[in-house]
């Protein structure tokens, strides 16, 4: 029935193999914690570390299977690296997963509505 629609697509068996791999680094409350913080601005695992409550060592592991998910990038200065989100598709992602799956009536501080969460979502820091 599909196959007669002339505008039907399907995505390639790659392409939705990528995307369960993703959704799977994804499902862990660390690495979407991480993933915010990047999205204000560059950090180092120490930092990231503080912020997310979690041990370097573990911070350190979250950031090398994000990195290989194409989700954050490493810049090295000397011996440190800075990390920072990937790109703009990792901001739609979280907004996605964060505000608009309608399935959640939690209400984050000072956003009082999903398109207010959305509005409020920080853009990606820029890269060098």
């Amino acid at each position: 029935m599909h196959t007669t629609l002339p505008d039907f697509q399907m995505p390639t068996d790659e392409q939705v193999n990528l995307a369960a791999e993703s959704f799977r680094l994804l499902a862990d409350a660390t690495r979407i914690k991480i993933l915010w913080a990047l999205l204000q601005g560059e950090s180092s695992v120490t930092c990231l570390a503080d912020i997310v409550g979690a041990t370097p060592t573990a911070v350190s592991q979250h950031l090398a299977k994000l990195r290989l998910a194409g989700l954050v990038r490493g810049r090295r200065v000397g011996t440190f690296v800075h990390y920072s989100a990937a790109g703009t598709h990792v901001r739609a992602v979280l907004a996605e997963a964060l505000f608009r799956t309608g399935h959640t009536d939690v209400d984050l501080p000072g956003n009082p509505t999903a398109e207010a969460h959305h509005a409020h979502l920080p853009d990606p820091a820029p890269t060098r």
